[in-house]
Parts: structure tokens; C-alpha cells; sequence
């Protein structure tokens, strides 16, 4: 697989917590060498419950769902990065990698003899990727970074919720997923200038820069007009009816992004007067009346099931969409031909299954080659197959407690 991956043979070193960044590298078959405290590991590993249940019931540790959901792919050594040895150690791994991705708080990694100075040193085709909660510089960099902490700080929060009432948080920690993203993104294109210069270097990437960059048109909108933001729950500032609306046993997402597209909602729904109605015959007119017209929409919605629905809009070139629990989610016609649920062996809990790849290639296929990794499991390999240390030398490292 390697052969055919799109980043052929990449190695990563991941210190700190976990990092999302990591888990795209690790689809594309880059080789991630997860650096793990030996004193309990990751801290995900006990963010639980739920936790999988093991093969053998009479084993108390079990590893919890959120660790298993981004770790797949990775190989785990465990290594006391305040010992000579385990900095030692660090250093050797260093000259052998492409790529380290780190996130601890700006400074630290420089105290013990790990920063971006010192490494880039020992290897200068290092791409070394700092994920930070506010960056390398200013007057917060030494702060630490919390996904939900930045969605407030971030003003993603004030923007999220019903319109009128109190700021809430998105469902999954969206701020660290972008932010992953971007240092993905950071890191490949690191790869390509490399390959023009030779030369690797220093990517600064911070939750909060993420977060005010994906503010997207809420951004524009302040920077060029001056306007500030607010909630509008799942309805839409300029476009009506864009919303979730009520049906007789639960709920529709429906766009009608145009008039046109509102004349078919409005014959689907047997109202084919409010199109002519001065009130909502443009998408401005529908705008300026949306309270009226929301309650008409919903009062009609609210006479027949959502199934009924569904299938009288399937067809009818509507946006419009069910709203689906994650069990429905998961059972998906699409979703399941899309390969995005995925089975594999895992050592301690037997068969487990994860999300597949968000992106598929016509040359390559993205796959999940191998379940997440026990704490330390790799340890010996990576310092005999990696570093070639020998025997004695893997030893002494236990006894001293380096590893």
C-alpha cells in the first residue's frame, strides 16, 4: 500500500496531546509515531465513557471511544520526555522523520531541548508543526487552547443558537477539527516547498486564527459593512424559507434558496396562492414577512407525517432533508455506500468499527491499515526497526524509565 499511497513512507512525530492534523496524515499512509507519556498516555484514553468493551471481561482497562475514533492508524512508544535519555531518544527519531506535530504551550518544548531551533539543527528537512490555542506570538501565546474556549473567545458561540436566546456551543468540537485541517494542509504544502528548497520549517497554527478564519461570511460581513452578527438558529439572514420546520411527527430541513424553488415548495405543500400573495412573491418580500409566512409553512407541515413529506418532495429539484439521529446517520443508503463505516481487529477489544476516509482517489485508496494502538505497544519496534538500537541499549532505557 505504501508503494501506492499518495505521501509514500511519511513519519511523524506526535507529541502532546492528540492531534487531528495527525489522523488525515495517517489515512494517506504516512507512518505516525504517537509519543505517549508512559504514566497513562493520552489523556483521550479515559474520555469516557462509553468505553469498548475488551475480549477478555476480567481486564479493567478499557480504551474509550473518542480515543479509538482518532487514532487509528498510529503506532504508540512511550517515551519521558524529561529524561536525558527520552530527549536523547527524541533527537535520534527526529533525524529520521519528515514531519513532528506538536501542541504544547509555546515555550515549553524550547526548555527542554525540543524546540524548532534545536531539531530543525539535527534535521533540516524538518517540518515541524506547532498547534497551539493562540499561536507563537502575542500577548496570548502562552494561554492554553480549549476547542469550546475558542468557539466563545472565537465568536463562533455568539453566533450559534436561537435567535433570542442564550449562545450555545456546535455538537462536536468543530474549532480542533478545522484547525486540524488547516495544519493538514499547512504540512503538505511544507512537503511541496521543500521540495523546491531543500529546506523544511516552523508552521505556527492556532485554534483561534482557525476559528476567525472560518467565520467566513460573518467575518466579511463586519470587516466591509460593519455588521455585526447574530443568532439565527438554523433559519438564514437573507434567504426565507431556509430553515427547520415542524412537521406532524418531527422535523424537515427545507431550503427554497430562489423564487423559483419556492413555487415548488409551495405546490408540494398545495399553497400555490402564496406565490402570487405581494407578500411573498420575491425572496425580499418573503424576507420582510418571514413570521408571517414561517407560521403558514408550519401550520400546513404539521398535517402529515415527515415520511409523507419526504416523498412528496424527493424529485422536485427542493433542497430539502430529513433530520437524522446518528443511528440514521449511519444507516444512510449513501453513507453506507460511501464506505464511511469500516471494521478492524483491534488487539484488547476484538472487532470495532470506525469512520472511513472523507476523501476518495482514483489512483490510491485511502484505508485504515491498522487499529489504534495500545499504549506503547510499538515502542520496541520503533526502537529496533526506526532507531536500531539493539538489545542492551532498549534495556537500559526501561530501567532508567525513559521509556
Amino acid at each position: 500500500m505504501l508503494a501506492q499511497a499518495p505521501f509514500i513512507a511519511l513519519k511523524e512525530v506526535e507529541g502532546g496531546t492528540i492531534l487531528l492534523s495527525s489522523s488525515h496524515l495517517s489515512f494517506h499512509s504516512a507512518e505516525v509515531i504517537k509519543i505517549e507519556n508512559p504514566k497513562g498516555g493520552d489523556d483521550t484514553r479515559a474520555w469516557g465513557p462509553p468505553f469498548a468493551k475488551n475480549l477478555d471481561p476480567s481486564d479493567p482497562a478499557q480504551e474509550s471511544a473518542y480515543f479509538l475514533g482518532v487514532n487509528r492508524n498510529k503506532k504508540s512508544i512511550t517515551v519521558n520526555l524529561r529524561s536525558e535519555e527520552g530527549k536523547q531518544l527524541i533527537h535520534d527519531l527526529v533525524k529520521k522523520v519528515d514531519v513532528l506535530v506538536e501542541n504544547y504551550v509555546p515555550g515549553k518544548l524550547d526548555e527542554m531541548g525540543l524546540g524548532y531551533k534545536e531539531l530543525s539543527a539535527l534535521n533540516p528537512r524538518l517540518v515541524y508543526t506547532s498547534i497551539t490555542g493562540y499561536g507563537q506570538t502575542g500577548p496570548y501565546r502562552t494561554r492554553p487552547g480549549y476547542d469550546v474556549m475558542v468557539e466563545a473567545e472565537g465568536g463562533l458561540m455568539y453566533i450559534t443558537g436561537e435567535q433570542g436566546g442564550t449562545p450555545v456551543k456546535v455538537g462536536v468540537a468543530v474549532t480542533d477539527l478545522t484547525t486540524g485541517l488547516y495544519a493538514y494542509g499547512a504540512i503538505m504544502a511544507a512537503i511541496i516547498a521543500r521540495g523546491r528548497t531543500g529546506r523544511g520549517q516552523h508552521i505556527d497554527c492556532s485554534l483561534l486564527d482557525s476559528q476567525v478564519v472560518t467565520l467566513a461570511n460573518i467575518a466579511s460581513s463586519y470587516l466591509i459593512a460593519g455588521q455585526e452578527a447574530s443568532r439565527w438558529g438554523t433559519s438564514h439572514p437573507s434567504i426565507v424559507p431556509y430553515q427547520v420546520l415542524p412537521s406532524k411527527d418531527s422535523h424537515i430541513m427545507i431550503g427554497a434558496g430562489n423564487d423559483g424553488q419556492f413555487k415548488i415548495l409551495c405546490n408540494v405543500l398545495g399553497l400555490d396562492s402564496l406565490c402570487e400573495n405581494p407578500s411573498y412573491k420575491t425572496n425580499k418580500d418573503r424576507v420582510h414577512n418571514r413570521k408571517a409566512l414561517i407560521a403558514i409553512l408550519t401550520e400546513r407541515l404539521q398535517t402529515k407525517n415527515n415520511e409523507e413529506w419526504l416523498k412528496a418532495l424527493e424529485g422536485r429539484g427542493i433542497p430539502f432533508a430529513p433530520i437524522n439521529n446518528i443511528a440514521q446517520t449511519f444507516e444512510h443508503p449513501q453513507v453506507v455506500a460511501r464506505d464511511m463505516i469500516q471494521e478492524i481487529d483491534h488487539p484488547k477489544a476484538g472487532k470495532i468499527k470506525l469512520t472511513g476516509p472523507a476523501v476518495k482517489y482514483s489512483e490510491t485508496k485511502p484505508s485504515i491499515r491498522i487499529p489504534p494502538p495500545l499504549l506503547g505497544q510499538h515502542t520496541d519496534e520503533i526502537l529496533k526497526d526506526i532507531l536500531g538500537y539493539d538489545e542492551e541499549r532498549i534495556q537500559l532505557l526501561k530501567d532508567k524509565r525513559a521509556v
